[in-house]
């Protein structure tokens, strides 16, 4: 396992930044998870030698990086060039699951289609509107948008390429024509959709299995397993524990004795982008992460490849304040746990300042 999780860390760029631009990184993992918004900027800048806080919400704002509704009903960050082939390869899959949750909200296709010409007339001309703006304009229409049907809306009109989210106002999401916001991107149809999502994903994420694509990926086994056999000749794969997995080919040899810490934001991909964690997180620590599986993951202390704890960042006007719990008592941190705060701060050029306790409430 600990060279399952070094070769990963080095192929999700993260303990090795070969990229200059936040689009070259969210291209070559594929796609990054984008709930917490926040999160997510840093977990593009920490894949990037030096990058600042601006420097990634500079290509949130200029469009080379887009958050929507690509795949699993999740918001994920895609480069600008991926977002139209993505939505188009994935989109129909989530929408067909979701029939019975848009019945039970009396959402039906002629609603939805209203819903699109209303987003269409709102947002034309470059506007930019935020979710009250956008359900005001919705509740104008005659269209509820309560018991989460706005919520449902909005996601149904980003899978079908009507809207993505634009820029932030403030500290509050807008929403903008996609047509409008990314005026051109790659097309691919088909068995190449499919040969290109797979390749994106055991290069920037492997060592994975068939079973972690599909997970990812959302797309049945048949579709997954065909992409996959169409790039195969361009992996490698290794049998590890009796499980296939697939990585990139002429991967350089890793020194996995080497120490290394990062600090992780909720929801990185080097966790959530498999279904079979065990690699980075054992079993038994998985409700620190994830208390009660209530779908919020919390960041991660990352320490030689292994999840051995949890942070917690409060920003303030002239300083950052990091606490951090670790998993068992008697569990320090290494020397370079520093450096990595340190990389934090400089990302959001504030000092740092520490608060280091075991999960017992000891001080480790």
């Amino acid at each position: 396992m600990t060279k399952i999780a070094h070769y990963r860390l080095y192929n999700q760029l993260i303990a090795s930044s070969r990229f200059k631009k936040p689009g070259e990184v969210v291209a070559s993992l594929g796609a990054m998870q984008a709930q917490d918004y926040p999160g997510t900027l840093w977990a593009i800048g920490l894949r990037l030698p030096d990058a600042v806080l601006s420097d990634v919400e500079k290509a949130v704002c200029d469009g080379s990086i887009v958050r929507t509704w690509p795949m699993r009903g999740t918001l994920h960050f895609v480069a600008a060039g991926d977002i139209r082939w993505m939505l188009e390869l994935l989109s129909p899959r989530i929408i067909s699951g979701s029939a019975s949750r848009y019945k039970q909200l009396e959402l039906d296709e002629a609603t939805f289609t209203r819903c699109h010409k209303v987003f269409e007339k709102a947002m034309a001309e470059g506007r930019r509107l935020t979710r009250d703006e956008t359900f005001k304009a919705l509740q104008h229409a005659g269209i509820p948008v309560d018991k989460q049907r706005g919520y449902h809306i909005l996601r149904r009109a980003g899978q079908e390429k009507i809207i993505c989210f634009g820029p932030p106002r403030g500290k509050q999401d807008t929403f903008t024509l996609l047509d409008e916001w990314v005026p051109a991107s790659r097309k691919l149809s088909g068995d190449a959709a499919l040969a290109e999502l797979a390749k994106r994903y055991f290069t920037g994420h492997g060592p994975a299995t068939l079973d972690d694509f599909v997970w990812w990926s959302g797309l049945k086994v048949s579709d997954a397993r065909a992409g996959l056999e169409t790039v195969k000749e361009e992996l490698e794969h290794e049998k590890i524990y009796g499980r296939i997995y697939w990585l990139p080919k002429d991967m350089p040899a890793l020194n996995l004795d080497a120490k290394s810490v990062y600090l992780l934001p909720g929801f990185d991909e080097y966790l959530l982008g498999y279904r079979d964690r065990g690699a980075a997180l054992d079993p038994k620590h998985a409700q620190k992460i994830c208390p009660g599986n209530n779908g919020m993951f919390a960041p991660t202390i990352v320490i030689d490849g292994r999840v051995v704890g949890t942070w917690k960042r409060t920003i303030g006007k002239r300083k950052v304040q990091i606490a951090t719990d670790t998993f068992e008592a008697g569990c320090r941190l290494a020397e370079s746990f520093k450096e990595a705060a340190e990389r934090y701060g400089r990302f959001v050029n504030l000092p740092v300042y520490m608060n280091a306790r075991s999960v017992d409430g000891q001080d480790p």
